[in-house]
């Protein structure tokens, strides 16, 4: 049984082939602030959802913690201790808590536009944690080297030395990924222990420094990042904040952050359209190490000013988490970077009035994570629909794996 297809639809009257082909062609209207802030909040309700229920988790821990510790049950106690984790990052008007946790949250933001800007790729960099140890190496022997010279010179010095050296360790998974379609979870996280090995190397070995009671980098002098406000408010978190719209512009508003997403969305529709994602899949990987390389090179001039053989961070790790939470977009990674800085910054205090171990940070971060994969558990609780604008970033884990592509 055949079935006639209708005819096609007569132009109305006065409408030519050109005009119809105008209109057909004139791009969409441009959304309203007010359009882009419900997007936002809609976007915004998982993540929020995961926060919310992740604290949720953490009470319940804190009130089985007094009962070891106290052996009677506190109901009060998990609000004391969040009040007090608010105390110490400042939102309750401490200056120097607010300082913290703007300090805390300066390398969580480069290392999850790191994460976030692989994520638009299709790609899961989760080797941000070598590429900011990496940065960091690098920082600190080039600060070493340059202590002398002036300011200015030693700090940019510093940091162009991270950024390239945490760029090449973001180019080595891009080109495997790209030439041989090596999964690149596999190969950053082997890079990952590379990393933390080969700084041990040369901590004790090239860069090791004398008088010392144990193996460290020698002092950066002049290479040391400038306080700013405060007791340690360094110029290096300003250059956190400034990336933040930097890379929201090359995202969203360059060529090349359009066939960044486009590769991300559908590389064989991208490489139809005569983009290369193979070449589009180097540069990611290269701009995602330079970005953990600036965090970790900022990390030692502004803060520790050397470093250690045996030096270890979770920043890139967490930057993960951070990417995820904020939905792998800048503003939202700020944000996300922010509540983890205020963690971090207020765990101190927590500890000292509620004898909680600052542990809880850790525990909470990684329930943060564990809802941000089963968000259909924080739909559930929270009334929540699929429908709106969702982000599906945690798919780049499994969607990428074994996607080689050519350049």
């Amino acid at each position: 049984m055949s079935t006639a297809l209708p005819p096609p639809e007569t132009p109305p009257a006065g409408t030519g082939t050109t005009a119809g082909t105008s209109a057909a062609a004139a791009p969409p209207p441009r959304r309203g602030w007010s359009s882009r802030v419900r997007g936002g909040i809609s976007v915004a309700r998982v993540p929020l959802g995961a926060v919310v229920l992740a604290f949720a988790v953490g009470s319940i821990l804190i009130w089985l913690s007094s009962l070891v510790t106290t052996k009677s049950l506190d109901l009060g106690l998990p609000i004391k201790a969040y009040g007090a984790m608010l105390e110490g990052a400042g939102l309750l008007g401490n200056v120097n808590g607010l300082v913290n946790t703007l300090v805390q949250a300066g390398p969580l933001i480069l290392g999850g536009l790191a994460v976030g800007v692989g994520f638009k790729a299709g790609l899961f960099n989760i080797g941000a944690q070598g590429q900011f140890l990496m940065g960091a190496v690098a920082g600190a022997g080039t600060g070493a080297a340059v202590a002398t010279w002036p300011a200015p010179l030693a700090i940019l010095a510093s940091i162009l030395a991270g950024a390239i050296v945490g760029g090449f360790w973001g180019f080595i998974p891009g080109l495997l990924k790209a030439r041989t379609g090596a999964h690149e979870v596999v190969t950053t996280i082997m890079l990952n222990t590379i990393a933390a090995t080969f700084i041990g190397y040369l901590v004790s070995g090239p860069l090791l420094a004398t008088g010392f009671s144990f193996d460290r980098t020698g002092d950066i002098g002049n290479a040391a990042l400038p306080i700013i406000f405060g007791r340690n408010l360094h110029l290096g978190v300003v250059i956190a904040f400034a990336a933040v719209p930097i890379i929201w512009w090359l995202l969203w508003r360059s060529t090349l952050g359009f066939e960044i997403r486009t590769v991300g969305a559908n590389p064989d529709a991208a490489r139809y359209a005569g983009m290369r994602p193979g070449l589009i899949t180097v540069l990611t990987m290269s701009l995602c190490g330079l970005l953990a390389g600036i965090a970790g090179a900022i990390e030692i001039i502004g803060i520790t000013h050397f470093m250690n053989a045996s030096y270890g961070t979770n920043v890139g790790f967490d930057s993960i988490t951070v990417a995820l939470l904020g939905g792998a977009h800048p503003v939202g990674i700020t944000l996300a970077a922010l509540l983890f800085g205020a963690m971090r910054a207020g765990a101190g205090l927590m500890q000292i009035q509620t004898q909680i171990p600052v542990e809880i940070v850790d525990i909470l971060q990684a329930v943060v994570l564990l809802f941000m994969a089963a968000d259909i558990v924080v739909r559930r609780v929270f009334r929540i629909r699929k429908a709106g604008p969702v982000v599906e970033e945690i798919a780049t884990v499994a969607r990428s794996y074994g996607g080689g592509t050519s350049v």
